[in-house]
């Protein structure tokens, strides 16, 4: 059987992830904060490993082969805006703040990606950028107790 290219991707996926993982144990703790600098990298390369199995192994018993889908046309302008927006998030953090540079970017890409049409969708785009924002910020700033940036010319 020919390896195909889920099978690859998850193969790498799972070794790397793996290699990465084992990494981690060698990083030093801080006895000043109850979550180490590992906490966070070995969940990412948990999901990771798990992800790569799950390609590895449904390709090897998944179903029959089928023939891939066509696919769609190309859009490298949206992916080089899409980086752009990011770029500009990342510039304008230190500006704004982490919590208005976040729920602007986040409103910013959602218009890029699907411009809204009507009320309602702007609504939409309203609340699914502050259902990101916000609670990421309590998450890491009330719960977490890392600091994010405050803006230099919000204060917040």
């Amino acid at each position: 059987m020919r390896p195909t290219r889920d099978m690859v991707a998850g193969a790498l996926g799972l070794g790397l992830g793996a290699l990465l993982f084992a990494l981690t144990w060698g990083l030093p703790q801080s006895p000043f904060v109850p979550i180490g600098p590992d906490f966070y990298p070995r969940i990412v390369l948990a999901a990771t490993m798990l992800l790569g199995a799950v390609l590895v192994v449904g390709d090897l018993f998944g179903r029959r082969r089928r023939r891939p889908a066509a696919a769609g046309p190309r859009n490298h302008r949206l992916v080089l805006l899409t980086f752009v927006a990011f770029g500009l998030y990342v510039l304008a953090l230190p500006g704004l703040g982490f919590r208005i540079a976040t729920f602007a970017f986040v409103v910013g890409l959602q218009i890029l990606l699907d411009p809204p049409r009507g009320a309602g969708r702007w609504i939409t785009v309203l609340v699914v950028a502050a259902v990101m924002s916000v609670p990421v910020f309590l998450v890491f700033e009330r719960w977490l107790s890392i600091l994010l940036p405050r803006g230099a010319w919000t204060g917040v």
